[in-house]
């Protein structure tokens, strides 16, 4: 249809910026994945990849120049509804790929899945309604 091809033109166009935010290259990454267009996804993916935040075996994504979380006994934090939300992007964008996806991806949105899975509340759910 000509409506969602002219979309995924914009994209590609909007994707081969180097200044997106990193929600939106979550973002972008997840809709060339459903579209098909491997490259792309890979390029977004590889690019995210090296903004993620890897600690205590997970891996997750927060914005840019956010204050660095506070360390307090008997607290755990847990992060704003826009950093569950692009990390559940990415790992979105990892595992809708056509043919399945690699033994690697598997495992690397292992590492997000488990971040993702610690900042449930105590009632299952999340700080993100996405």
């Amino acid at each position: 249809h000509s409506v969602v091809r002219n979309a995924l033109f914009c994209l590609e166009m909007s994707a081969d910026e180097k200044e997106n935010h990193v929600y939106t290259k979550a973002l972008m990454a997840y809709a060339f994945a459903l579209a098909g267009k491997e490259e792309k996804r890979k390029a977004l993916l590889g690019s995210l990849e090296k903004e993620a935040v890897k600690k205590d075996g997970s891996v997750h994504w927060q914005r840019p120049g956010k204050e660095p979380e506070v360390d307090l006994p008997y607290y755990r934090y847990r992060a704003p509804s826009a950093e569950v939300e692009m990390t559940a992007y990415v790992l979105l964008a990892h595992l809708s790929t056509h043919p399945a996806p690699s033994q690697e991806e598997l495992s690397f949105a292992s590492l997000i899945a488990k971040w993702i899975s610690s900042q449930q509340n105590p009632n299952g759910g999340f700080s993100s309604t996405q």
